[in-house]
This record gives structure tokens, sequence and C-alpha cells, in this order.
């Protein structure tokens, strides 16, 4: 591994926003979040291709996930105390609406969505999904309450014709 990397991931790289950004705050437009997602992905897939775009988005996603269970979710006690906090956290951060469809906590099997989302909502139909980031980052949030290994792929995306994406998860 490199021993010289310039950005090991920790919330404190999140910053002191009240600090750094007194006039403008926490929020800006969902079109820059998406100038910025969908450029690092143009360039990645540019040099390493779409496999390798993916599986960096899928990474990120897994490692933010796990950042944001340990932030804003952990400690919970029970499932119902997990899914609720963290359809609060969703929605009341604008990252999108949470829901449980199905759920089988014994055998991992669970079937979930997020509409209006950040990722997609309101994109194109493309014929795929795109929702790779977000993939991982259920994953990691899903593994950080149930201590064990999930991997989550997205079934429906708004860029495929649906108006939420949905996703399912297993057990590795």
């Amino acid at each position: 591994m490199n021993e010289h990397r310039k950005y090991v991931f920790s919330w404190d790289l999140l910053g002191d926003i009240e600090l750094g950004r007194p006039n403008l705050g926490h929020n800006t437009r969902l079109e820059v979040y998406r100038l910025m997602q969908f450029t690092f992905r143009d360039v990645i897939e540019e040099r390493y291709g779409s496999q390798v775009a993916d599986d960096i988005f899928y990474t990120a996603g897994e490692k933010a996930g796990s950042a944001f269970y340990n932030h804003f979710i952990a400690p919970v006690s029970s499932e119902s105390e997990f899914l609720r906090k963290l359809q609060t956290a969703l929605k009341e951060l604008n990252i999108g609406i949470f829901r449980l469809e199905q759920a089988n906590f014994e055998t991992g099997e669970i079937v979930l969505t997020v509409s209006e989302d950040l990722d997609c909502s309101g994109l194109p139909e493309i014929g795929y999904e795109v929702c790779t980031y977000d993939e991982g980052f259920l994953a990691a949030v899903l593994e950080g309450f149930f201590k064990r290994k999930y991997t989550v792929k997205e079934i429906d995306c708004w860029c495929t014709g649906d108006r939420t994406c949905r996703f399912k998860a297993t057990l590795v």
C-alpha cells in the first residue's frame, strides 16, 4: 500500500462548517453534488474503465456508509430503532426518503427503497442503474447495525424508468 497517502478518510476532513461557511452554511444545490460525482465517474471511466469506476464508487460508498452509521445512527439497540434513525437521518439530511419494503433479518434478505435520492432522481432514462455509490453506502450501514457483511445491488432506478431506487441486500 502507499504509505504516503494524503487523504485517509476521517470525519475531521469534513471540517467545521460553521467556522468555514458562516454565511453560506451547510447547503448547496444538488447540481453541484452531481457535477462532482459524475465528473469523477467520467474521469475514472476514461482512465480505468466502467468496472473499475463501479468498484471505486461502491467502495467509496462503503467507506461513507460506515462513517455515516457511526456518526448519525449508532448506538442503536433494536431493528426498529435502527430503521427509524436511518430513515430520519436520510430525510433530515436531504439524502433521500428511505422505506423498508421486505425484510427477513434471519436470512439477511432485505429490499429497500430510497426515493428522491441524490444520485439519480430526475435524470433521463439511460437504460441502466447508476446508484453504485448508494449500493456500497447501504451495504455498510446495514453491516454497521447487523455486524454481518452485506452486498447490495440496485434492482430499480430512475434511470431505468422507475421512479424510486430499489435495492436488494443479501448477506455475503
